[in-house]
């Protein structure tokens, strides 16, 4: 999670005053740290807990426990990325989550999600709305504030896909951060699957989506007010992957054993990441009684977007800060590229690194059902998911976000993981066998 800031010294992460007017407008999950964070942290918080403020607009000093901290809304708990030949390569992506909720121990059989089966009639949406309420009636995603997606696009072979993790800090306000994050990606989805319903454009773009949605959202009153980060893709058959990054989630490309990409975090301020928010009509009206600073409220508009070229036997992270302040791209590309080695996915031969011949058996391309907890991408997915979980619980060893802490709050002396909600959401590219055939 994280904060948002009033001022250019201030952290409480308030929640954001919505810039715009009125408003328009398929899986999702959420996680938490199970019970095991308790034990875990409790040498920390004593201290953290002696630094609350009295004041909702107050200046904290250094939030290290942002659940507990009245520093209020938008406050992210620490705890609460041609050819001239006759045709062209085509892909597909297949897609697992995995993911835990801050107060409950990391189940990989239970927290897993799976690509389903494509149905194209199901892109015949006439109101978001309907779509949401119709996947409300299922149990949401065990998994806290973080939330996530999945939705082909229309009735295409484009796909999308991505994260978002709610703001602890609304809690402070009486609202539920997970129903905003969790909202949000429900109407991702339900836009996607939709698409071109709602769309004024020719193809269909992350940003636009995130609109969409954060659109639908405003204009929900199911959902009072809240705050998120977003980091999602659309990804195209023809292998060019658009991705749109709103705060401190972030996505990472590997392939054959490489980095190819990282996102660069977008943040106001240490811990104060960029976010979009809705503010409930009481804190309206509360602050123009009473005054007050205004609150932190970004638009999908400001989200950083990049272009991405995939290939045959590449792997796309999708993740929210529960994964990132935990796992360095180092640590995640070791955990990959390990999994990838081990399954097959990716060989050696003769000294370089090459895509395995069975790569669409073990992602279980050739399946008419929807693919299982021993699909290549689920078990992938798990292991990061089970990685931050663990390292998040380690007090001893230092993180990227225990870092962070040491370099701007030295005096904190803040060591090992940081208790979080987790939601990791892992691709693997397939190209069609048919292309490969002719190289």
């Amino acid at each position: 999670m994280s904060l948002a800031i009033t001022s250019a010294t201030g952290f409480a992460r308030l929640p954001p005053v919505s810039r715009r007017g009125t408003s328009t407008g398929f899986v999702s999950f959420a996680l938490s740290v199970p019970s095991l964070v308790a034990p875990a942290h409790s040498s920390r918080t004593a201290n953290v807990h002696s630094q609350r403020i009295p004041s909702l607009y107050a200046q904290p000093t250094c939030p290290l426990d942002r659940d507990t901290s009245s520093a209020t809304v938008g406050l992210r708990s620490f705890h609460s990325t041609s050819h001239s030949w006759p045709s062209t390569p085509r892909f597909t992506y297949h897609v697992a989550a995995s993911y835990s909720a801050k107060q409950d121990r990391f189940n990989a059989d239970q927290n897993l999600y799976t690509q389903p089966v494509h149905d194209p009639s199901q892109s015949k949406i006439d109101r978001l709305r309907n779509c949401k309420e119709a996947l409300n009636k299922r149990p949401r995603a065990q998994s806290g504030q973080d939330a996530f997606f999945f939705s082909q696009v229309g009735d295409t072979n484009t796909t999308a896909f991505g994260v978002a993790d709610g703001v602890g800090g609304w809690m402070e306000s009486g609202l539920d951060p997970a129903d905003f994050s969790h909202g949000l990606c429900e109407y991702m989805a339900c836009a996607a699957r939709s698409w071109p319903h709602g769309f004024n454009t020719t193809s269909l773009h992350p940003k636009d989506l995130l609109q969409v949605a954060y659109d639908e959202v405003t204009d929900d009153g199911d959902i009072e007010g809240g705050g998120s980060t977003a980091c999602l893709a659309v990804a195209e058959p023809d292998g060019n992957v658009e991705v749109a990054n709103l705060g401190d989630s972030g996505f990472m490309h590997l392939g054959l054993n490489a980095v190819r990409h990282f996102t660069q975090p977008q943040t106001h301020a240490f811990n104060t990441p960029y976010q979009l928010s809705k503010t409930p009509q009481r804190m309206l009206v509360q602050m123009a009684v009473f005054g007050g600073a205004s609150t932190l409220s970004d638009l999908p508009k400001e989200s950083s977007v990049t272009h991405h070229k995939v290939r045959h036997g590449d792997v796309l992270v999708f993740a929210t800060d529960g994964v990132w302040d935990n796992l360095s791209p180092q640590d995640a590309l070791g955990i990959v590229s390990r999994h990838m080695v081990d399954l097959g996915a990716w060989v050696e031969n003769d000294g370089t690194m090459e895509v395995g011949q069975d790569l669409a058996k073990l992602v279980q391309a050739d399946s008419a059902r929807k693919a299982d907890g021993s699909s290549l991408q689920a078990k992938v997915a798990v292991a990061i998911a089970k990685e931050a979980k663990v390292t998040g619980l380690n007090t001893r060893r230092d993180g990227p976000f225990a870092k962070e802490v040491q370099k701007y709050y030295p005096g904190e002396n803040w060591h090992g993981g940081k208790p979080d909600d987790i939601a990791a959401v892992v691709a693997v590219v397939l190209e069609d066998a048919p292309w490969r055939a002719k190289l």
